[in-house]
């Protein structure tokens, strides 16, 4: 490659990393690398920890996890010694005894420059603080000519404070002529608006065109999208990547009076619906393959939430590795036994009834001598839910193949998702989704699919199914003073509670009754224990269960529902106010 003066080709690799398989992150980046070379390109860019995976979380405090990422990046930096490409690619570095999160630049078979993270996330999904050192704000680093500003995620979401450094500023004031930003940022509805929000920010304040380089893929509970984009000085769009899926795409740039710019056709974007389905595909497949199980099985109830984690499992895998088993009891009615079937033929996957008449009937048999004299109660019917779950785990264990669970945001915020063994199982594709978005992405599947899913086109969920009204079927923990209201009132409420953490006499005086806001946010806060005992799934909201919401399962604190006591500004002694200043700062 020779320098050009007056045009820069870059490659973004918009790839699909896996945690600790530094070998086969390196193939993806020489694949990739080769892909940009016959492009004629300059530059390929990776994103964020690309050589581990992204997050690694404690594995990168191992150190013969952190040689062999460094082995892996010699091992590129060597390639570049062909006088092809020079490559830009995350990876964690230790340098004087401190673990940074870095970007190396490799180019003429050395390891031309390092650049650290300066700003180190601490909050929702993110514990960057813990792991890693932070680095100074640099300058740009020079790649055939072009002097290119290198901040890593974090380094362009945060403004300037006694925190936080203006890592773009600090560039743009020592020359950057573009802004490359490796990223590792998870999906989230409605994310793509928000980091677009943040580029115009940044673009407006350095007068530099962006690039905004994300990694797509599933890793544990997060998925990440992808989406990259780029934008020129005057804020236009110069690129816009597909989301949810892996894509290598080279963009021209050219150098004008007004700097440089790209003009390239961009790809569609995703409504809120149809990407937090793909975002469920996605994290799924992922989760499956990348931990090697062959296929999975869920129990199929004839109800809208298995039919929707069946057609997503069928999306994410193919027909070949997804199995349905319907588990009925005395209490199953026959158009349930109908559904089921009807979803199985429509999605073309193996299909078998299993009744568990035998096996719960011998569970009541064996505690008859416990139970004698106490009243039948909710436990009898929970029996029919832990047989199902022992059931679904024992044909996990003879195949291999994963249990999927099919428990919905709204049933496991109050301690409902218990009824078809769905605290049992390896992942549920559907935990982060709320029973009305359920409703919305069956329908939706059954006129649209995402790119790259493998089931069938065209109407797979029996729209008797979707409009069939939830059934009073009792669950664990339920009660008829417990009985849950409508659907949409339900969503409403845990809205606020969940993703807003409203006070209580906040969402009353939105509307809501009293007494079933108290009994909604009664229920979310006992069932604490039992969502730390289910499945890990797909995050699709700013606060999932698990990551996002932490609040301790031995909690006595409840809101009163009282209107919040405004503090007493009067007894905070002047004293005690300098000393806190004084700490905090």
């Amino acid at each position: 490659m020779t320098e050009r003066a007056n045009e820069f080709l870059i490659t973004l690799a918009q790839l699909n990393p896996t945690v600790g398989d530094v070998e086969g992150n390196a193939a993806k980046a020489r694949a990739a690398r080769a892909r940009a070379k016959a492009d004629g390109a300059d530059l390929v860019v990776l994103s964020e920890l690309f050589i581990a995976g992204y997050q690694p979380e404690d594995l990168v405090l191992k150190p013969a996890f952190q040689a062999a990422c460094r082995t892996a990046i010699e091992g590129l930096a060597r390639d570049t010694a062909d006088g092809g490409p020079a490559m830009l690619i995350g990876t964690p570095w230790v340098d004087d005894g401190k673990l940074y999160n870095a970007c190396a630049l490799l180019d003429g078979g050395r390891i031309a420059a390092l650049r650290y993270k300066a700003n180190l996330p601490n909050y929702g999904v993110f514990d960057e603080k813990r792991l890693f050192a932070r680095g100074p704000a640099a300058g740009p680093v020079a790649i055939r000519g072009v002097r290119v500003g290198v901040p890593i995620c974090e380094d362009v979401w945060v403004e300037e404070s006694e925190d936080y450094e203006n890592v773009v500023e600090c560039q743009a004031e020592t020359g950057a002529e573009i802004i490359i930003v490796p990223n590792g940022s998870p999906y989230a509805r409605d994310k793509i608006d928000v980091r677009l929000s943040i580029a115009v920010a940044r673009v407006t304040e350095s007068g530099l065109p962006l690039i905004y380089l994300n990694q797509v893929g599933g890793q544990d509970e997060v998925v990440y999208d992808g989406a990259s984009f780029a934008l020129n000085g005057d804020l236009s769009v110069a690129a816009q990547l597909p989301a949810f899926v892996e894509t290598i795409t080279t963009l021209r740039w050219t150098k004008g009076n007004d700097g440089w710019r790209c003009n390239r056709p961009s790809a569609p974007e995703l409504d809120a619906d149809k990407a937090d389905y793909a975002a469920c595909v996605l994290g799924l497949r992922d989760y499956v393959r990348k931990n090697g199980f062959p296929g999975v099985l869920l129990g199929i109830s004839g109800g809208i939430d298995s039919a929707l984690c069946a057609a997503i499992a069928v999306d994410a895998l193919g027909k070949e590795q997804v199995r349905g088993v319907m588990l009925p009891f005395r209490y199953t009615a026959q158009v349930s036994l109908d559904h089921a079937a009807k979803l199985a033929k429509n999605l073309d996957i193996r299909y078998e009834v299993l009744p568990i008449a035998d096996a719960v009937n011998g569970f009541e048999k064996i505690l008859s001598g416990p139970f004698a004299g106490l009243p039948r109660d909710i436990t009898e019917e929970n029996l029919q839910a832990r047989t199902r779950g022992t059931l679904l785990m024992a044909l996990s264990n003879k195949t291999g193949a994963m249990v999927v669970t099919t428990g919905n945001k709204s049933e496991m915020s109050v301690g409902y998702a218990t009824l078809y063994g769905d605290m049992n199982g390896g992942f549920n594709p559907i935990k982060d989704i709320y029973k009305t978005e359920v409703f919305r992405l069956s329908s939706l599947r059954n006129s649209w699919k995402p790119d790259g899913a493998l089931g069938p086109s065209g109407e797979v969920i029996p729209p008797s199914i979707i409009t069939r009204p939830p059934t009073a079927e009792l669950r664990e923990n339920q009660t008829d003073q417990d009985s849950l209201p409508p659907y949409d009132v339900l969503d409403a409420i845990l809205e606020r509670l969940v993703e807003r953490e409203e006070p209580l006499a906040s969402i009353v005086a939105a509307g809501f009754d009293r007494d079933v806001v108290a009994r909604v946010d009664r229920l979310l806060t006992i069932a604490e224990y039992k969502r730390r005992q289910a499945a890990p799934g797909v995050k699709v909201t700013s606060r999932n269960f698990g990551r996002d919401r932490r609040y301790p399962i031995t909690n006595r604190f409840r809101d009163s529902g009282k209107p919040l006591p405004e503090p007493d500004e009067t007894l905070l002694s002047r004293a005690a106010r300098a000393s806190a200043d004084a700490f905090e700062g």
